[in-house]
């Protein structure tokens, strides 16, 4: 009996295993490069053109999240904070698609595992999705549900903060202008210094993830039969069998706790078990309704609109995926078989062992390029203390003041772990710092907190009042003259009494 559970697990972490070497240098590719494209495209660009749900406002959305590719928690965080500083909700949520779905590392990994058609179904369906969610968002999430979170956002974060963001919003020029133009950003070697960066926190952020996808899908690979997933998964009765599958697939990922590149491997034992082309592309999609997820939507936004999330994204993930699966049928583009193995035996001297060795160097030398960073002077970045993610100290979802010191973190999920990891020690701040505190001041454009007191920090002084701001861009912003309905009147932090 005990051979017989030893040889079980060995099975399961066997295949498990062969997954992650099969698939090492696509993820290490695939980080490399989406830690490239953080780098060169700044998330302080993405400020102001975000205000409404015009075409052109959700074809930028759709950019920058694929730009600033990240795990699901800090999507939600940074779509958050898009939204609370004056962005379209609906903007907001497709930026946190795009940044989970259309991004480089998932497509690369899909490609390496089960195959191509699988990246492709991810690009398009993507695509196919967010418009769907633009359709149907329009009935489902009714806008006095959204004004009232926004209105919850204000009470947890300030309301002067949103509404200096409205005021940016409405005039739609607030790009950082300090940002350098494209050629000389390519020449810069800070910025592929800060790419490495990137990588290498993302990787170290998401490993819990990886493991947690890898040894799932292996397990489930190697050890469930297949009369199980017969049961689970209906098939031969056309499109309904294609219904259900679809339908189901975002149910297993908003169980399956694993989120991000993690769930790639599971869709592989998915597709291995028997669950439709949509289906593995609707499970896909679903990473952005895991449960700690949806706790998280509830604590932002409030139960009844994170319910309304719920139902439309799985409408939306179900529908894409199904409409994914005819439209690739059409074309003759779903695999006609299946793997029996995934991965079995990729140990050993071929073309994936190369490959993963010269990944093992890239990330040796990514690693000791953000150790280097990491002791040197850097003060655009910080590194979150939780996930160990790589954050932007002027665009951080969540911040704390502990001790004189400004922490950043990826997410409100890291500051509450944070916090919980400090119970014996509360610290004596929130999230932002409070008004109370004479060190802090708010840059009256983007609402984010600035320390007068760091050396040659930028102030404007206008008819007595000192106004401090986090970026170059946003002074220059702020001395454009007002328009008739916007006004300096709030004074900042360090002003208050």
């Amino acid at each position: 009996m005990l051979l017989h559970i030893l040889d079980l697990i060995w099975r399961g972490l066997d295949q498990g295993l062969n997954m992650l070497w099969a698939t090492l240098w696509a993820l290490t590719l695939g980080f490399l490069l989406s830690g490239v494209v953080q780098s060169f495209v700044s998330k302080s660009e993405m400020r102001g053109l975000l205000g409404d749900r015009s075409p052109l406002s959700l074809l930028r959305a759709t950019g920058f999240g694929a730009a600033s590719s990240s795990c699901s928690y800090a999507a939600s965080a940074m779509a958050k904070s898009l939204f609370s500083k004056g962005a379209d909700f609906v903007a907001a949520m497709v930026f946190m698609f795009a940044s989970t779905n259309l991004v480089i590392e998932l497509g690369i990994v899909l490609a390496a595992l089960i195959g191509w058609q699988f990246t492709a179904s991810e690009f398009i369906g993507g695509l196919l999705m967010i418009g769907l969610f633009v359709l149907v968002a329009r009935f489902t999430i009714p806008d006095g549900l959204v004004e009232h979170a926004r209105l919850r956002l204000a009470e947890a974060g300030g309301g002067a903060v949103v509404e200096a963001a409205r005021a940016v919003t409405a005039r739609g020029d607030s790009i950082d202008k300090s940002e350098l133009p494209w050629g000389q950003r390519l020449r810069d070697r800070r910025r592929w210094s800060d790419a490495a960066g990137y990588a290498a926190a993302d990787l170290t952020m998401l490993r819990k993830e990886i493991a947690i996808g890898f040894l799932a899908a292996g397990f489930l690979a190697a050890l469930v039969p297949n009369s199980v997933w017969q049961v689970l998964f209906i098939s031969g009765h056309g499109f309904w069998s294609s219904l259900e599958n679809a339908a189901i697939g975002p149910l297993i990922a908003m169980l399956s706790f694993v989120c991000s590149v993690g769930n790639v491997p599971l869709a592989a034992a998915l597709w291995k078990g028997g669950i439709s082309f949509g289906g593995v592309v609707s499970f896909i999609f679903a990473d952005l309704i895991t449960i700690p997820l949806l706790l998280i939507y509830r604590r932002f936004y409030g139960t009844r609109l994170t319910l309304r999330i719920l139902a439309t994204f799985w409408l939306v993930m179900s529908a894409a995926g199904l409409i994914t699966q005819y439209l690739f049928e059409a074309i003759g583009a779903v695999p006609s078989t299946r793997p029996t193995q995934i991965a079995q035996g990729a140990f050993g001297w071929n073309v994936t062992t190369a490959l993963d060795v010269v990944a093992l160097l890239a990330l040796v030398l990514a690693f000791n390029e953000a150790r280097r960073r990491t002791h040197s002077s850097n003060e655009r970045f910080a590194i979150d203390p939780i996930c160990g993610m790589q954050v932007e100290r002027a665009t951080a979802p969540a911040t704390l003041r502990e001790g004189g010191t400004t922490i950043y973190f990826c997410s409100d999920r890291c500051l509450t772990k944070f916090r919980s990891e400090h119970r014996d020690h509360p610290p004596a701040t929130t999230v932002e710092r409070p008004a109370s505190d004479k060190t802090a001041a708010i840059d009256p454009v983007c609402g984010m907190t600035v320390d007068p007191a760091v050396p040659n920090a930028l102030s404007r002084t206008v008819d007595g009042k000192t106004w401090f701001f986090c970026s170059t861009g946003c002074a220059e912003h702020f001395e454009q003259p007002p328009s008739s309905d916007e006004s300096r009147a709030q004074p900042s932090a360090a002003e208050r009494p």
